[in-house]
Protein backbone atom coordinates (compact mmCIF):
# COMPACT_ATOMS: atom_id res chain seq x y z
CA UNK A 1 0.00 0.00 0.00
CA UNK A 2 1.29 3.40 -0.90
CA UNK A 3 2.99 5.85 1.28
CA UNK A 4 0.30 8.69 2.20
CA UNK A 5 0.58 12.18 4.24
CA UNK A 6 -2.15 14.40 4.54
CA UNK A 7 -1.08 18.36 4.07
CA UNK A 8 -3.86 21.02 5.19
CA UNK A 9 -2.61 24.75 4.64
CA UNK A 10 -4.84 27.45 5.90
CA UNK A 11 -4.35 30.30 3.88
CA UNK A 12 -5.86 33.68 4.65
CA UNK A 13 -7.89 34.86 2.01
CA UNK A 14 -11.02 33.11 1.73
CA UNK A 15 -12.97 36.21 -0.26
CA UNK A 16 -11.16 36.76 -4.00
CA UNK A 17 -12.06 33.78 -6.50
CA UNK A 18 -8.84 34.44 -7.98
CA UNK A 19 -6.73 33.84 -5.52
CA UNK A 20 -8.03 30.41 -4.08
CA UNK A 21 -8.15 28.96 -7.43
CA UNK A 22 -4.80 29.76 -7.73
CA UNK A 23 -3.63 28.02 -4.85
CA UNK A 24 -5.54 25.37 -5.48
CA UNK A 25 -3.98 24.87 -9.02
CA UNK A 26 0.00 25.08 -7.60
CA UNK A 27 -1.49 22.08 -5.75
CA UNK A 28 -3.13 20.28 -7.95
CA UNK A 29 -0.33 20.96 -10.40
CA UNK A 30 2.28 19.38 -7.72
CA UNK A 31 3.34 15.61 -9.06
CA UNK A 32 2.22 13.06 -6.82
CA UNK A 33 -0.35 15.40 -4.99
CA UNK A 34 -3.93 14.68 -5.25
CA UNK A 35 -6.23 17.79 -3.54
CA UNK A 36 -8.86 16.85 -1.91
CA UNK A 37 -10.74 19.49 -0.64
CA UNK A 38 -10.99 23.33 -1.05
CA UNK A 39 -13.16 24.86 2.44
CA UNK A 40 -13.24 28.90 1.82
CA UNK A 41 -14.56 30.92 3.92
CA UNK A 42 -15.86 34.77 3.47
CA UNK A 43 -16.13 35.89 6.98
CA UNK A 44 -13.11 34.28 8.25
CA UNK A 45 -11.47 35.06 5.34
CA UNK A 46 -9.45 31.84 5.24
CA UNK A 47 -9.41 28.69 2.89
CA UNK A 48 -8.55 25.14 4.39
CA UNK A 49 -6.88 23.33 1.60
CA UNK A 50 -6.65 18.79 2.06
CA UNK A 51 -4.47 17.23 -0.35
CA UNK A 52 -2.74 14.12 -0.15
CA UNK A 53 0.34 12.68 -1.46
CA UNK A 54 3.80 10.73 -0.53
CA UNK A 55 5.71 12.58 1.52
CA UNK A 56 8.11 14.07 -0.49
CA UNK A 57 5.31 14.87 -3.02
CA UNK A 58 3.42 16.81 -0.42
CA UNK A 59 6.16 18.64 0.79
CA UNK A 60 6.71 19.69 -2.96
CA UNK A 61 3.09 20.54 -3.37
CA UNK A 62 3.23 22.74 0.03
CA UNK A 63 6.02 24.92 -1.08
CA UNK A 64 4.08 25.76 -4.62
CA UNK A 65 1.28 26.72 -2.59
CA UNK A 66 3.10 29.05 -0.81
CA UNK A 67 5.08 30.12 -3.26
CA UNK A 68 1.90 31.31 -5.63
CA UNK A 69 0.04 32.96 -2.20
CA UNK A 70 3.26 35.05 -1.57
CA UNK A 71 2.88 36.82 -4.95
CA UNK A 72 -1.42 37.31 -4.41
CA UNK A 73 -1.86 37.89 -0.65
CA UNK A 74 -0.51 40.70 1.24
CA UNK A 75 -1.31 40.35 5.07
CA UNK A 76 -1.23 44.48 6.11
CA UNK A 77 -4.39 44.74 4.30
CA UNK A 78 -6.04 41.24 6.00
CA UNK A 79 -8.94 41.02 8.26
CA UNK A 80 -11.46 38.19 9.10
CA UNK A 81 -13.15 36.54 12.50
CA UNK A 82 -10.58 33.64 12.46
CA UNK A 83 -6.84 34.17 14.48
CA UNK A 84 -3.98 34.14 12.07
CA UNK A 85 -0.11 35.02 11.75
CA UNK A 86 0.44 35.01 8.47
CA UNK A 87 -0.68 34.94 4.79
CA UNK A 88 0.24 30.52 4.75
CA UNK A 89 -0.99 30.55 8.73
CA UNK A 90 -0.67 27.26 9.50
CA UNK A 91 0.49 24.15 7.60
CA UNK A 92 0.30 21.12 9.55
CA UNK A 93 1.28 17.43 7.73
CA UNK A 94 -0.80 14.24 9.07
CA UNK A 95 -0.20 10.42 9.20
CA UNK A 96 -2.87 8.87 7.07
CA UNK A 97 -1.29 5.07 5.55
CA UNK A 98 1.90 3.75 5.80
CA UNK A 99 3.97 6.14 7.29
CA UNK A 100 4.53 7.15 11.03
CA UNK A 101 4.04 10.36 13.24
CA UNK A 102 7.69 10.70 12.62
CA UNK A 103 7.64 10.66 9.27
CA UNK A 104 5.22 13.55 9.61
CA UNK A 105 8.00 15.82 11.88
CA UNK A 106 10.68 15.02 9.39
CA UNK A 107 8.09 16.76 6.45
CA UNK A 108 7.31 19.39 8.69
CA UNK A 109 11.16 19.97 9.14
CA UNK A 110 12.35 20.17 5.52
CA UNK A 111 8.85 22.09 4.58
CA UNK A 112 9.89 24.62 7.14
CA UNK A 113 13.55 24.72 6.35
CA UNK A 114 12.99 25.38 1.77
CA UNK A 115 10.43 27.50 2.94
CA UNK A 116 12.64 29.78 4.94
CA UNK A 117 14.90 29.67 2.44
CA UNK A 118 12.47 30.33 -0.57
CA UNK A 119 10.88 32.95 0.64
CA UNK A 120 13.27 34.74 3.47
CA UNK A 121 10.29 34.32 6.20
CA UNK A 122 9.86 33.67 9.38
CA UNK A 123 8.59 29.97 10.10
CA UNK A 124 7.80 28.23 13.71
CA UNK A 125 7.26 24.41 14.41
CA UNK A 126 4.67 23.39 16.20
CA UNK A 127 2.67 20.16 17.80
CA UNK A 128 4.40 17.14 17.44
CA UNK A 129 7.20 18.20 15.32
CA UNK A 130 8.05 21.41 17.93
CA UNK A 131 11.59 22.12 19.44
CA UNK A 132 10.24 24.36 22.18
CA UNK A 133 7.34 22.62 25.08
CA UNK A 134 6.01 26.34 24.77
CA UNK A 135 5.45 26.15 21.11
CA UNK A 136 3.31 22.47 20.96
CA UNK A 137 0.36 24.60 21.03
CA UNK A 138 -0.90 26.23 18.45
CA UNK A 139 -2.99 29.29 19.70
CA UNK A 140 0.21 29.79 21.87
CA UNK A 141 2.50 30.11 18.91
CA UNK A 142 -0.11 32.46 17.00
CA UNK A 143 -0.61 34.29 20.92
CA UNK A 144 -1.16 37.73 19.37
CA UNK A 145 -1.40 37.26 15.95
CA UNK A 146 0.03 39.23 12.98
CA UNK A 147 -0.19 42.33 14.98
CA UNK A 148 2.03 41.20 16.90
CA UNK A 149 4.47 39.90 15.53
CA UNK A 150 7.06 42.70 14.56
CA UNK A 151 7.42 42.91 18.72
CA UNK A 152 6.97 39.27 19.14
CA UNK A 153 9.93 38.45 16.38
CA UNK A 154 12.74 40.92 18.30
CA UNK A 155 12.16 38.50 21.51
CA UNK A 156 14.58 35.97 21.91
CA UNK A 157 12.31 33.46 23.24
CA UNK A 158 10.18 33.83 19.84
CA UNK A 159 13.42 33.24 17.28
CA UNK A 160 11.63 31.54 14.56
CA UNK A 161 12.62 28.11 14.32
CA UNK A 162 13.61 28.20 10.80
CA UNK A 163 14.46 32.28 8.76
CA UNK A 164 14.96 35.62 9.55
CA UNK A 165 13.66 36.97 13.04
CA UNK A 166 12.42 39.85 10.68
CA UNK A 167 8.66 40.97 9.93
CA UNK A 168 7.75 40.63 6.44
CA UNK A 169 4.68 42.60 6.31
CA UNK A 170 2.90 41.31 3.46
CA UNK A 171 3.49 37.44 4.75
CA UNK A 172 4.01 37.24 8.77
CA UNK A 173 5.08 34.67 9.69
CA UNK A 174 4.04 30.67 8.96
CA UNK A 175 3.53 27.93 11.25
CA UNK A 176 3.95 23.92 10.73
CA UNK A 177 4.04 20.72 12.29
CA UNK A 178 2.41 17.44 12.72
CA UNK A 179 -0.01 16.43 14.52
CA UNK A 180 -3.13 13.87 14.99
CA UNK A 181 -6.52 14.09 12.19
CA UNK A 182 -7.69 17.83 13.42
CA UNK A 183 -11.31 17.97 13.03
CA UNK A 184 -12.74 21.77 12.73
CA UNK A 185 -15.77 21.72 13.65
CA UNK A 186 -18.67 24.22 13.94
CA UNK A 187 -22.13 24.25 16.08
CA UNK A 188 -24.24 26.81 14.45
CA UNK A 189 -26.71 29.07 16.97
CA UNK A 190 -29.09 31.37 16.80
CA UNK A 191 -27.40 33.95 18.62
CA UNK A 192 -24.86 36.73 19.16
CA UNK A 193 -21.66 36.32 18.81
CA UNK A 194 -20.62 37.10 22.18
CA UNK A 195 -22.93 33.94 23.66
CA UNK A 196 -21.61 31.77 21.29
CA UNK A 197 -17.84 32.99 22.81
CA UNK A 198 -19.02 32.15 26.25
CA UNK A 199 -19.97 28.30 25.36
CA UNK A 200 -16.72 27.84 23.56
CA UNK A 201 -15.26 28.98 26.61
CA UNK A 202 -17.37 26.68 28.77
CA UNK A 203 -16.05 23.61 26.62
CA UNK A 204 -12.65 24.36 25.58
CA UNK A 205 -9.85 22.41 27.16
CA UNK A 206 -8.40 25.61 27.88
CA UNK A 207 -11.44 27.20 29.67
CA UNK A 208 -11.03 30.47 31.12
CA UNK A 209 -8.02 30.54 32.15
CA UNK A 210 -5.87 28.62 34.38
CA UNK A 211 -8.14 28.06 37.33
CA UNK A 212 -11.12 27.49 35.24
CA UNK A 213 -10.67 24.95 33.21
CA UNK A 214 -13.23 23.61 30.49
CA UNK A 215 -15.14 20.44 29.98
CA UNK A 216 -13.71 19.26 26.91
CA UNK A 217 -10.30 17.96 26.94
CA UNK A 218 -8.30 18.60 23.53
CA UNK A 219 -10.42 20.54 22.10
CA UNK A 220 -10.01 24.47 21.42
CA UNK A 221 -12.86 26.79 20.77
CA UNK A 222 -13.90 30.32 19.96
CA UNK A 223 -17.53 31.66 19.34
CA UNK A 224 -17.70 34.05 15.85
CA UNK A 225 -20.85 35.13 13.76
CA UNK A 226 -21.16 33.99 10.11
CA UNK A 227 -22.16 37.02 8.76
CA UNK A 228 -22.76 34.84 5.45
CA UNK A 229 -25.38 32.57 7.14
CA UNK A 230 -26.29 35.18 9.41
CA UNK A 231 -26.06 33.10 12.95
CA UNK A 232 -23.04 32.71 15.35
CA UNK A 233 -20.92 29.57 15.46
CA UNK A 234 -18.76 27.72 18.59
CA UNK A 235 -16.15 26.80 16.47
CA UNK A 236 -13.89 24.36 17.45
CA UNK A 237 -10.98 22.28 17.35
CA UNK A 238 -10.86 18.45 18.04
CA UNK A 239 -7.27 17.36 18.40
CA UNK A 240 -7.84 14.11 19.31
CA UNK A 241 -11.02 12.67 18.31
CA UNK A 242 -10.56 9.33 19.72
CA UNK A 243 -10.28 10.99 23.29
CA UNK A 244 -13.05 13.61 22.85
CA UNK A 245 -15.96 12.19 19.98
CA UNK A 246 -17.39 14.18 17.85
CA UNK A 247 -21.14 13.68 19.18
CA UNK A 248 -19.47 14.46 22.44
CA UNK A 249 -18.60 17.79 21.62
CA UNK A 250 -21.76 18.61 19.80
CA UNK A 251 -23.84 17.31 22.92
CA UNK A 252 -22.23 19.36 25.54
CA UNK A 253 -22.55 22.45 23.25
CA UNK A 254 -26.25 21.91 23.06
CA UNK A 255 -26.26 21.27 26.90
CA UNK A 256 -24.91 24.42 27.17
CA UNK A 257 -26.91 26.43 24.58
CA UNK A 258 -30.38 24.70 26.39
CA UNK A 259 -29.00 26.58 29.79
CA UNK A 260 -29.21 30.02 28.22
CA UNK A 261 -32.02 29.03 26.14
CA UNK A 262 -29.88 29.10 22.71
CA UNK A 263 -31.10 27.17 19.92
CA UNK A 264 -28.79 25.16 17.89
CA UNK A 265 -29.24 24.41 14.29
CA UNK A 266 -26.93 22.36 12.90
CA UNK A 267 -23.42 22.26 12.33
CA UNK A 268 -20.76 21.87 10.03
CA UNK A 269 -17.45 20.20 9.14
CA UNK A 270 -14.73 22.34 8.00
CA UNK A 271 -12.42 20.19 5.30
CA UNK A 272 -12.23 16.56 5.73
CA UNK A 273 -13.18 14.21 8.35
CA UNK A 274 -12.32 10.08 9.20
CA UNK A 275 -14.87 7.84 8.83
CA UNK A 276 -13.67 6.30 11.90
CA UNK A 277 -15.27 9.44 13.78
CA UNK A 278 -18.47 9.54 11.87
CA UNK A 279 -18.60 5.44 12.77
CA UNK A 280 -17.78 6.47 16.35
CA UNK A 281 -21.03 8.99 16.69
CA UNK A 282 -23.17 6.38 14.78
CA UNK A 283 -22.18 4.04 17.32
CA UNK A 284 -23.26 6.22 20.13
CA UNK A 285 -26.86 7.28 19.20
CA UNK A 286 -27.49 3.55 18.14
CA UNK A 287 -26.59 2.88 21.64
CA UNK A 288 -28.33 5.94 23.37
CA UNK A 289 -31.74 5.73 21.25
CA UNK A 290 -31.54 2.29 20.82
CA UNK A 291 -31.27 1.72 17.12
CA UNK A 292 -30.77 -0.55 14.69
CA UNK A 293 -28.06 -0.01 11.96
CA UNK A 294 -25.55 -2.06 10.38
CA UNK A 295 -24.73 -0.36 7.17
CA UNK A 296 -21.79 1.50 6.88
CA UNK A 297 -23.90 4.07 4.62
CA UNK A 298 -27.08 4.38 7.21
CA UNK A 299 -24.79 4.92 10.01
CA UNK A 300 -22.97 8.10 8.44
CA UNK A 301 -26.50 8.73 7.29
CA UNK A 302 -27.54 8.94 10.70
CA UNK A 303 -25.11 11.17 12.27
CA UNK A 304 -25.11 13.77 9.14
CA UNK A 305 -29.13 13.85 10.09
CA UNK A 306 -28.18 13.60 14.13
CA UNK A 307 -26.11 16.70 13.84
CA UNK A 308 -27.34 18.71 10.92
CA UNK A 309 -23.78 18.29 9.33
CA UNK A 310 -25.88 19.61 5.78
CA UNK A 311 -27.18 22.69 7.85
CA UNK A 312 -25.17 25.23 5.60
CA UNK A 313 -24.76 23.30 2.67
CA UNK A 314 -24.71 19.57 1.36
CA UNK A 315 -22.60 17.08 3.00
CA UNK A 316 -21.62 14.62 0.49
CA UNK A 317 -20.13 11.86 2.51
CA UNK A 318 -17.82 11.03 -0.69
CA UNK A 319 -16.43 14.38 -0.48
CA UNK A 320 -16.05 14.94 2.65
CA UNK A 321 -15.05 11.73 4.39
CA UNK A 322 -11.07 11.26 3.86
CA UNK A 323 -11.09 7.54 3.30
CA UNK A 324 -13.24 7.77 0.30
CA UNK A 325 -11.52 10.50 -1.41
CA UNK A 326 -8.55 8.69 -1.04
CA UNK A 327 -9.78 5.36 -1.63
CA UNK A 328 -10.34 5.66 -6.02
CA UNK A 329 -7.33 6.95 -6.31
CA UNK A 330 -5.17 4.48 -4.06
CA UNK A 331 -7.50 1.53 -4.71
CA UNK A 332 -5.97 -1.70 -6.06
CA UNK A 333 -7.24 -4.26 -3.71
CA UNK A 334 -8.18 -7.66 -4.86
CA UNK A 335 -11.54 -6.76 -3.13
CA UNK A 336 -12.17 -4.01 -5.58
CA UNK A 337 -11.78 -6.21 -8.37
CA UNK A 338 -15.43 -7.24 -10.25
CA UNK A 339 -16.13 -10.75 -9.35
CA UNK A 340 -15.00 -11.73 -13.04
CA UNK A 341 -11.60 -9.99 -12.53
CA UNK A 342 -11.00 -11.56 -9.38
CA UNK A 343 -11.76 -15.02 -10.74
CA UNK A 344 -9.74 -13.84 -13.82
CA UNK A 345 -7.01 -13.39 -11.42
CA UNK A 346 -7.17 -16.09 -9.69
CA UNK A 347 -6.65 -18.49 -12.61
CA UNK A 348 -3.99 -16.32 -14.18
CA UNK A 349 -0.51 -17.73 -14.45
CA UNK A 350 0.94 -16.68 -10.87
CA UNK A 351 0.94 -17.69 -7.35
CA UNK A 352 -1.34 -14.93 -5.63
CA UNK A 353 -4.42 -14.63 -5.36
CA UNK A 354 -4.48 -18.05 -4.37
CA UNK A 355 -6.21 -20.49 -2.00
CA UNK A 356 -6.36 -18.38 1.02
CA UNK A 357 -7.57 -15.27 -0.77
CA UNK A 358 -10.26 -17.78 -2.29
CA UNK A 359 -10.69 -18.94 1.25
CA UNK A 360 -11.43 -15.74 2.81
CA UNK A 361 -14.27 -14.86 -0.52
CA UNK A 362 -15.60 -17.89 0.17
CA UNK A 363 -15.71 -17.24 4.01
CA UNK A 364 -16.75 -13.65 3.74
CA UNK A 365 -19.78 -14.84 1.27
CA UNK A 366 -20.61 -16.88 3.85
CA UNK A 367 -21.02 -14.45 6.65
CA UNK A 368 -22.87 -12.24 3.95
CA UNK A 369 -25.29 -15.56 3.27
CA UNK A 370 -26.16 -15.64 7.55
CA UNK A 371 -26.58 -11.74 7.12
CA UNK A 372 -28.75 -12.27 4.23
CA UNK A 373 -30.88 -14.80 6.29
CA UNK A 374 -31.26 -11.98 9.08
CA UNK A 375 -32.21 -9.30 6.48
CA UNK A 376 -34.92 -11.47 5.42
CA UNK A 377 -36.37 -12.26 8.58
CA UNK A 378 -36.24 -8.68 10.60
CA UNK A 379 -39.43 -6.13 9.80
CA UNK A 380 -41.57 -8.56 7.94
CA UNK A 381 -44.99 -8.49 10.46
CA UNK A 382 -44.69 -12.38 10.19
CA UNK A 383 -41.90 -12.65 11.99
CA UNK A 384 -42.29 -9.29 14.20
CA UNK A 385 -42.10 -11.30 17.43
CA UNK A 386 -38.32 -12.21 15.88
CA UNK A 387 -37.16 -8.68 15.69
CA UNK A 388 -35.20 -8.51 18.97
CA UNK A 389 -33.54 -12.02 17.73
CA UNK A 390 -32.53 -10.67 14.66
CA UNK A 391 -31.39 -7.73 16.26
CA UNK A 392 -29.20 -9.86 18.02
CA UNK A 393 -27.94 -12.24 15.33
CA UNK A 394 -27.34 -9.38 12.07
CA UNK A 395 -24.45 -7.77 13.34
CA UNK A 396 -21.68 -10.13 14.55
CA UNK A 397 -22.28 -11.92 9.91
CA UNK A 398 -22.29 -7.82 8.68
CA UNK A 399 -19.45 -7.27 10.86
CA UNK A 400 -17.48 -10.56 9.94
CA UNK A 401 -18.20 -10.09 6.07
CA UNK A 402 -16.56 -6.58 6.50
CA UNK A 403 -13.60 -8.23 8.49
CA UNK A 404 -13.22 -11.47 6.48
CA UNK A 405 -13.62 -9.36 3.31
CA UNK A 406 -9.54 -8.20 4.46
CA UNK A 407 -8.25 -11.21 4.30
CA UNK A 408 -8.84 -11.14 0.89
CA UNK A 409 -5.89 -8.78 0.27
CA UNK A 410 -4.23 -9.92 3.66
CA UNK A 411 -3.47 -13.44 2.48
CA UNK A 412 -2.11 -12.37 -0.67
CA UNK A 413 -0.12 -9.44 0.73
CA UNK A 414 1.52 -12.29 3.49
CA UNK A 415 2.63 -14.77 0.51
CA UNK A 416 4.21 -11.88 -1.30
CA UNK A 417 6.60 -11.10 1.64
CA UNK A 418 7.61 -14.48 1.56
CA UNK A 419 8.08 -14.30 -1.91
CA UNK A 420 9.85 -11.18 -1.50
CA UNK A 421 12.12 -12.96 1.17
CA UNK A 422 12.72 -15.58 -1.12
CA UNK A 423 14.27 -13.46 -3.69
CA UNK A 424 16.89 -11.61 -1.42
CA UNK A 425 20.37 -12.51 -2.27
CA UNK A 426 22.44 -15.25 -0.18
CA UNK A 427 25.87 -14.53 -1.23
CA UNK A 428 27.47 -14.23 2.17
CA UNK A 429 27.28 -15.98 5.76
CA UNK A 430 25.29 -12.32 7.07
CA UNK A 431 23.06 -12.42 3.79
CA UNK A 432 22.21 -16.07 4.17
CA UNK A 433 21.50 -15.52 7.61
CA UNK A 434 19.30 -12.28 6.79
CA UNK A 435 17.39 -14.54 4.13
CA UNK A 436 16.03 -17.03 6.53
CA UNK A 437 15.07 -14.99 9.04
CA UNK A 438 13.16 -13.14 6.56
CA UNK A 439 12.10 -16.19 5.46
CA UNK A 440 11.03 -17.95 8.74
CA UNK A 441 8.90 -14.19 9.32
CA UNK A 442 7.32 -14.48 6.04
CA UNK A 443 6.24 -18.25 6.60
CA UNK A 444 4.93 -17.49 10.10
CA UNK A 445 2.78 -14.46 8.36
CA UNK A 446 1.75 -16.78 5.84
CA UNK A 447 0.62 -19.36 8.53
CA UNK A 448 -0.97 -16.42 10.44
CA UNK A 449 -3.43 -14.89 7.89
CA UNK A 450 -5.28 -18.26 7.03
CA UNK A 451 -5.40 -19.30 11.18
CA UNK A 452 -7.22 -16.00 11.79
CA UNK A 453 -9.53 -16.49 8.88
CA UNK A 454 -10.42 -19.90 10.81
CA UNK A 455 -10.95 -18.73 14.06
CA UNK A 456 -12.69 -15.49 12.57
CA UNK A 457 -15.32 -17.87 11.28
CA UNK A 458 -15.42 -20.06 14.65
CA UNK A 459 -16.97 -17.11 16.18
CA UNK A 460 -20.29 -17.67 13.55
CA UNK A 461 -20.99 -21.55 14.71
CA UNK A 462 -23.27 -20.48 17.53
CA UNK A 463 -24.89 -17.81 15.85
CA UNK A 464 -25.17 -19.71 12.53
CA UNK A 465 -27.09 -22.80 14.53
CA UNK A 466 -29.35 -20.11 16.30
CA UNK A 467 -30.03 -17.94 12.56
CA UNK A 468 -31.39 -21.46 10.84
CA UNK A 469 -33.24 -21.87 13.88
CA UNK A 470 -35.11 -18.71 13.79
CA UNK A 471 -34.93 -17.31 10.73
CA UNK A 472 -37.23 -16.82 7.69
CA UNK A 473 -37.87 -20.40 6.27
CA UNK A 474 -38.39 -19.70 2.77
CA UNK A 475 -34.43 -18.86 3.29
CA UNK A 476 -33.84 -22.65 4.64
CA UNK A 477 -31.08 -22.91 1.46
CA UNK A 478 -29.08 -19.74 2.35
CA UNK A 479 -28.59 -21.03 5.42
CA UNK A 480 -27.62 -24.25 4.50
CA UNK A 481 -25.19 -22.36 1.55
CA UNK A 482 -23.91 -20.60 4.75
CA UNK A 483 -23.06 -23.40 6.50
CA UNK A 484 -20.94 -25.24 3.94
CA UNK A 485 -19.15 -22.15 2.67
CA UNK A 486 -17.96 -21.27 6.02
CA UNK A 487 -16.71 -24.97 6.36
CA UNK A 488 -14.90 -24.76 3.22
CA UNK A 489 -13.56 -21.51 3.93
CA UNK A 490 -12.03 -23.33 7.08
CA UNK A 491 -10.99 -26.56 4.96
CA UNK A 492 -8.54 -23.62 2.70
CA UNK A 493 -7.39 -21.93 5.53
CA UNK A 494 -6.31 -25.06 7.28
CA UNK A 495 -4.42 -26.40 3.96
CA UNK A 496 -3.22 -22.85 3.84
CA UNK A 497 -1.88 -23.46 7.39
CA UNK A 498 -0.38 -26.98 7.05
CA UNK A 499 1.41 -26.44 3.78
CA UNK A 500 3.23 -23.39 4.98
CA UNK A 501 4.05 -25.08 8.56
CA UNK A 502 6.04 -28.08 7.50
CA UNK A 503 8.65 -25.05 6.55
CA UNK A 504 8.80 -23.38 9.90
CA UNK A 505 11.90 -24.31 12.25
CA UNK A 506 9.93 -23.21 15.46
CA UNK A 507 9.41 -26.69 16.83
CA UNK A 508 6.90 -25.27 19.17
CA UNK A 509 5.65 -22.75 17.14
CA UNK A 510 4.68 -25.65 14.52
CA UNK A 511 2.93 -28.06 17.66
CA UNK A 512 0.58 -25.26 18.87
CA UNK A 513 -0.25 -23.77 15.61
CA UNK A 514 -1.06 -27.21 13.80
CA UNK A 515 -3.10 -28.46 17.40
CA UNK A 516 -5.28 -25.18 17.13
CA UNK A 517 -6.16 -25.26 12.85
CA UNK A 518 -7.29 -29.02 13.64
CA UNK A 519 -9.67 -27.96 16.24
CA UNK A 520 -10.87 -25.38 14.53
CA UNK A 521 -11.10 -27.57 11.50
CA UNK A 522 -12.83 -30.19 13.64
CA UNK A 523 -15.01 -27.56 14.71
CA UNK A 524 -16.11 -26.08 11.43
CA UNK A 525 -17.47 -30.22 10.38
CA UNK A 526 -19.08 -30.27 13.53
CA UNK A 527 -21.10 -27.09 13.25
CA UNK A 528 -22.39 -27.42 9.43
CA UNK A 529 -23.33 -30.79 9.85
CA UNK A 530 -25.65 -29.29 12.98
CA UNK A 531 -26.86 -26.39 10.99
CA UNK A 532 -27.59 -28.88 8.20
CA UNK A 533 -29.74 -30.97 10.40
CA UNK A 534 -31.68 -28.50 11.84
CA UNK A 535 -32.42 -27.13 8.33
CA UNK A 536 -33.57 -30.35 7.06
CA UNK A 537 -36.08 -30.78 10.25
CA UNK A 538 -37.65 -27.38 9.46
CA UNK A 539 -40.53 -27.72 7.19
Amino acid sequence: MAQLVECVPNFSEGRNKEVIDAIAAAISGSAGCSLLDVDPGASTNRTVYTFVGPPEAVVEGALNAARQAFSLIDMSKHSGEHPRTGAMDVCPFIPVQNVSMDDCVNCANVFGEKLAEMLHVPVYLYGEAARKETRRNLPSVRAGEYEALPEKLQRDDWAPDFGPAEFVPSWGATVTGARKFLIAYNVNLISTKEQAHRIALDIREQGRGKDQPGLLKKVQGMGWYLDEANLAQVSTNILDYELTPLHTVYEEICRNAEDLKLPVVGSQIVGLIPLRALLDSADFYINRDGLFIVEEEHKVRLVISKLGLDSLGAFDPKERIIEYMVRPQQDSRLVSLSLQQFVHSVGARTAAPGGGSVSAAIAALGAALGAMVGQMTYGKRQFENLDGVMRRLIPPFHQAMNELLLMVDADSSAFNSYMAALKMPKNTAEEIKRRAAAMQEGLQRAVGVPLALAERVSVLWPVLKEMVVYGNIACKSDAQVAAKALEAAVFGAYYNVTINLKDITDETFRTATQKRASALLQEAKESAAAVLHTAEKRN
